[in-house]
């Protein structure tokens, strides 16, 4: 079976989390989608995509790409970009491994590219989840650069991304126009490596602010940091009441 394109790459495909999958909700009426999907639509390709909420580096490799392999209509089609950005969910968990990170996200960047004319992949911003993933994120960062090295990958580098427009209240998720930012930086990439940029993303949307609007923003925005904070406060503290009560417990036999 080949490509109805004959040689020519399919387009743009992505694997990730729930950064890469996109949808939620609404930002001034602008729709929440892929940063992947953004780049697929700014250099004028098609877009495939088998991100998942919630996905780590290992399931790339264990459920994403065989997804690909099994569901793909043209399994030995080559594409114009391969897309890869994991890691946000592996360096916030409690059981964070830098050296088992590497040992799925090295196979996976090597398998978009034998299959993809350029690979493209994102650091993670140094601002990252609360209470902040601090030296881990620099870890992560520093993998996946020499990673991408390995197999002559680009890098789109976010460690700088940040601020309320741009990146929701849990300090993780991008906004719809986070979203939108972050895919002119990866063409900003592509486009030093020689890959033509067919139309900015920011182009293509169109919104209008208001006073009003702004307010009820800042207002929900506090509400949900407060709401995060508390949750965070509330994870923290059962940890240590559990051990005070067995302390406790102890103390009494």
């Amino acid at each position: 079976m080949t490509s109805d394109s004959g040689d020519r790459p399919l387009g743009v495909l992505a694997f990730g989390d729930s950064i890469t999958n996109g949808g939620g909700e609404l930002q001034w009426g602008v729709a929440l989608q892929s940063w992947a999907l953004w780049v697929a639509r700014g250099l004028g390709l098609p877009f495939t995509g088998y991100a998942v909420d919630g996905a780590g580096a290992r399931h790339v490799v264990e459920w994403q790409i065989p997804a690909f392999a099994s569901l793909t209509a043209y399994p030995w089609a080559r594409y114009e970009l391969g897309c890869l950005y994991i890691g946000v969910n592996d360096v916030r968990s409690p059981d964070w491994d830098v050296g088992a990170f590497v040992r799925d996200y090295a196979p996976a960047l090597e398998f978009l590219r034998t299959r993809c004319a350029r690979t493209l992949t994102l650091t993670a911003p140094l601002d990252l989840g609360r209470p902040r993933a601090g030296a881990r994120v620099r870890a992560l960062n520093a993998a996946i650069e020499d990673a991408a090295q390995d197999v002559g990958a680009l890098v789109v580098d976010l460690r700088s991304l940040r601020s309320r427009n741009l990146v929701m209240a849990d300090h993780v998720h991008p906004t719809a126009l986070g979203q939108v930012a972050i895919a002119e930086r990866a063409l900003a990439t592509l486009e030093r490596d020689g890959l033509p940029t067919a139309i900015l993303p920011s182009s293509l949307i169109s919104y209008e602010t208001t006073r009003w609007g702004r307010m009820r923003g800042d207002l929900t925005y506090a509400y949900r940091r407060a709401k995060y904070e508390r949750q965070r406060v509330t994870a923290s503290a059962v940890p240590r009441l559990r051990s005070l009560r067995a302390g406790e417990r102890r103390a009494a036999r």
